[in-house]
């Protein structure tokens, strides 16, 4: 039985004649959590936007419990899916932003019954139970009446996060979640996304905090110039690599 939620092969990624991901190979098994690191410019990101098919790749292939997404090939020659595909092969993952990206003239409840509704076709009342479940589960059971502008910068990342799952995707991608949020506000975003993975949810996680990534993550990657230059579990990568670069960014920073 292939647990693979996710399989990524020899991904290629350039913007002109910049090559940002050089043959990426990355597996992620159902209910693991997998922590991305690494300086600005590795990839990183760029890296969780072609999983999420907001970037066109070149090369390689992405494989979503077990099918291919965002190209098929026609007569030997690769090509992208229509937008409508493309439109539901995302639908397998939800993605958080750095930035909240919350509608400020919708409640919380309304932000995230919006797609419900919409994509999914729910009823009003079952798109707000939901609302209201994920709501809960992210420690906002009582705001879903408020709007964006009465939220807290981490009130409005966790109403963030209650949208994208309560879309139910296999993977959840999270985009430095907390690098816009002000040193107070990071830890209760972070301790949701613990929750999240201590119930088995699957996901991607890039992030600069690395004693989050050390303590949530089964695995950690450590990219660095478009590549995996590291990979292994969080004492490997943490306390037991004697790789240079990885020394050298760890070096960098509080962890």
């Amino acid at each position: 039985m292939n647990n693979k939620v996710l399989e990524i092969s020899n991904l290629q990624k350039a913007y002109g004649d910049h090559q940002v991901l050089k043959g990426v190979d990355l597996s992620l098994n159902k209910g693991e959590a997998v922590s991305i690191i690494g300086s600005s410019g590795s990839g990183k990101t760029t890296l969780l936007r072609c999983v999420n098919l907001l970037e066109e790749f070149q090369g390689g292939s992405i494989k979503i419990d077990g099918k291919t997404i965002g190209y098929k090939e026609v007569n030997g020659i690769r090509k992208r899916l229509s937008n409508k595909e493309i439109t539901h092969d995302r639908a397998l993952t939800g993605m958080v932003f750095q930035s909240f990206n919350l509608f400020p003239h919708l409640t919380a409840a309304e932000n995230i019954t919006l797609a419900l509704k919409k994509v999914q076709k729910k009823s009003m009342s079952e798109a707000l139970e939901i609302a209201h479940h994920w709501l809960g589960k992210v420690g906002l059971p009582d705001r879903g009446n408020s709007y964006p502008g009465q939220l807290s910068g981490g009130q409005q990342q966790r109403v963030a996060i209650a949208r994208a799952i309560a879309m139910n995707p296999l993977i959840m991608l999270f985009d430095e979640v907390t690098s816009a949020l002000d040193p107070e506000l990071i830890n209760e975003v972070l301790d949701v996304i613990k929750s999240l993975a201590s119930e088995g949810m699957t996901m991607l996680i890039v992030t600069h905090e690395m004693r989050f990534a050390y303590e949530v993550s089964k695995k950690v990657i450590f990219m660095h110039e478009g590549v995996i230059a590291v990979e292994g579990t969080p004492d490997e990568v943490f306390k037991n690599s004697n790789h240079e670069r990885l020394q050298a960014f760890l070096s960098s920073t509080k962890f």
